[in-house]
């Protein structure tokens, strides 16, 4: 028996969970399909996609978890008699996988709220109009639908080519549901998630190595990058650069013993861990979904859906979003919104299209670096150095004050179109709470805020995000960008 929905989602992450909800809301008949393929590590979840069960959530909640650490080493600077004690990896780990495991079930229960019904089977295209889902136990569904929404998302790469990668080595899809702490760790990779994951390990006090192979954060401002890792190298973290691993082995006592070869001078090295973590980029979950039976196209390089601005792919009625789109940015506020505007567009309520430009987004690292619109070197390519002006300001929080906690990396700019008004095209923040800060820059700079505008906001005193509103210095004076006391 074939089962008929006005539409099918593949995929329960943050993009196919909100397009299903708003189109069940909207009148729909809709259907969810979501199946986990344990990691080669056997790491399985259970409903809610990659934020919820092994990215965002668990991540900051670590990450929330290490800065208590610091917080505590401050603490008695502010007269608290605390003692800084080691930390449970077993408390924190089973903590945050009950915090998830509440999540994947509040999941099931809104789905069946909106009375969409949700499979727990693993899809594959039959035709252009329907899929074959087949159970963990082997039995088979067919569901077929007037539209199709392909919401899959992507999963960790693994090196396949260095031996022992595969046999010894973890990733993000592991290291959340880890019982026991990973111990001294080595974390290859220079992505957001390499750092975050390094960063929140060293902050619970483990011994963390970054190799990265080339630059670290390639899609972000490079400034601000290298002042990321400079802090991390700072603060405990131990950074290889300029090396890749060639192979891992498993010594008697169960550590990891991982060589690598340092790429300028072809110098081999090597070094024991109890951990290897791999972060080395995400690859989308298209292989099994039999895309050629429905004449789905993708992009033979990256593998992942080619599609147009209204997300549909090049079967009209077929549309993908989210991670295993092409060229969209991998975050899930984005998967979400898209989600949503394409169920509104499908019911017929809006013909909005998802706008792209000017996404805001935080990367976790030990001290956190948020940014909206362009960077400066994107700044400079698309409007030429001439056209650019970019304000810039090293500054104090006065919570760092009282502990003489270092703040040599806390640093904001504001990359700026030269001619007035002075249109914000991109804003850095690197310091604490940069998501809160950057999420209200954010609507400003989506409206087309100028440099005038925000030199004309009142700033909240004594605040971090004040400092954006008190950038007078342009790189282009030359002049000290080191903020003083009170200005």
């Amino acid at each position: 028996g074939r089962q008929c929905y006005d539409l099918l989602v593949i995929g329960g992450g943050s993009g196919g969970l909100a397009c299903a909800k708003e189109a069940a809301q909207l009148g729909k008949k809709v259907a969810v399909v979501d199946y986990v393929e344990p990691s080669p590590r056997g790491t399985r979840w259970g409903l809610g996609g990659t934020c919820v069960n092994v990215g965002c959530i668990p991540k900051k909640l670590m990450h929330q978890a290490a800065l208590l650490g610091g917080m505590i080493r401050d603490a008695p600077h502010y007269g608290w008699g605390v003692a800084q004690a080691p930390h449970s990896w077993a408390t924190l780990a089973d903590a945050v996988q009950n915090h998830v495991k509440s999540l994947n079930w509040g999941h099931r229960v809104q789905l069946q709220d909106r009375k969409v019904k949700y499979f727990n089977v693993k899809a594959s295209f039959v035709d252009t109009h329907t899929v074959c889902g087949v159970s963990k136990g082997g039995e088979e569904t067919l569901l077929s639908a007037e539209h199709i929404v392909i919401a899959t998302g992507g999963r960790p790469r693994y090196p396949t080519h260095i031996e022992g990668a595969l046999e010894y080595g973890i990733t993000s899809d592991d290291l959340f549901w880890l019982k026991e702490s990973p111990g001294k760790t080595l974390v290859v990779g220079a992505s957001y998630v390499a750092l975050e994951c390094a960063g929140l390990l060293t902050g619970l006090g483990l011994d963390t190595t970054v190799m990265i192979r080339s630059v670290p954060l390639r899609a972000f401002d490079q400034q601000m990058a290298s002042l990321v890792t400079e802090h991390m190298a700072g603060h405990g973290t131990r950074i290889l650069r300029g090396c890749a691993p060639e192979k891992v082995e498993k010594l008697p006592g169960q550590q990891l013993r991982v060589t690598w070869v340092d790429l300028t001078s072809d110098r081999k090295d090597a070094g024991t861990f109890d951990t290897v973590l791999w972060a080395i980029g995400r690859v989308p979950e298209t292989a099994s979904l039999n895309l050629e039976k429905a004449g789905v196209h993708t992009n033979p390089v990256t593998g992942k859906i080619l599609v147009d601005a209204q997300e549909a792919t090049s079967v009209p009625h077929i549309y993908a979003i989210g991670d295993v789109a092409e060229g969209r940015p991998e975050l899930t506020p984005t998967a979400i919104m898209a989600g949503r505007l394409l169920a509104q567009r499908l019911s017929g309520r809006t013909s909005d299209l998802m706008d792209y430009s000017s996404v805001p987004t935080t990367v976790f690292t030990p001290l956190e670096y948020g940014c909206v619109g362009l960077s400066e070197e994107a700044a400079v390519a698309r409007h030429g150095e001439e056209h650019v002006e970019v304000y810039h300001a090293f500054y104090k929080p006065l919570e760092f004050t009282v502990p003489q906690r270092d703040a040599s990396q806390c640093y904001i700019k504001m990359v700026c179109l030269r001619e007035p008004p002075q249109l914000v095209l991109g804003l850095h923040f690197l310091g604490p709470n940069a998501g809160e800060v950057i999420q209200g820059f954010a609507l400003g700079i989506k409206c087309g805020a100028s440099y005038q505008q925000l030199m004309r906001t009142v700033g909240i005193h004594p605040t971090c995000a004040e400092e954006v509103a008190k950038l007078r210095i342009s790189k282009r004076s030359g002049l000290d960008p080191t903020v003083t006391g009170c200005g």
